[in-house]
């Protein structure tokens, strides 16, 4: 397996924790009476589980993007000749022609 699906899966699954450790924050410090709305309803279960669900999905695409970011970038593609010294650059010398023709169209009206 690449080394890449295995970072993707290792960050979902660290975002899918937090995002449990988050809900039960919430339902643990009651925030909104969350925690009532949940316990006193048939439904509560599923409230519970989609709030879990949809924060994972979230958490776990931060916590992908942010190990994304921070990753290392090495460019293979650098000519090894000028490794270490400045790159001098030399200017050179272009004539711009213009069209010759109606000047009223560039001039504002």
């Amino acid at each position: 397996m690449p080394d890449l699906i295995k970072m993707y899966i290792r960050q979902t699954a660290i975002g899918f924790v937090l995002s449990a450790i988050f809900v039960t924050l919430l339902l643990y410090f009651n925030v909104v009476n969350l925690w009532h709305l949940v316990t006193h309803t048939d439904v509560g279960f599923l409230a519970v589980f989609l709030l879990w669900l949809f924060n994972g999905i979230v958490f776990a695409g931060v916590q992908f993007g942010i190990s994304i970011m921070l990753m290392k970038y090495d460019d293979d593609d650098d000519d090894d000749d000028h490794r270490g010294r400045p790159i001098t650059l030399t200017p050179i010398r272009v004539e711009a022609m213009a069209p010759r023709g109606n000047v009223r169209n560039f001039q504002r009206k």
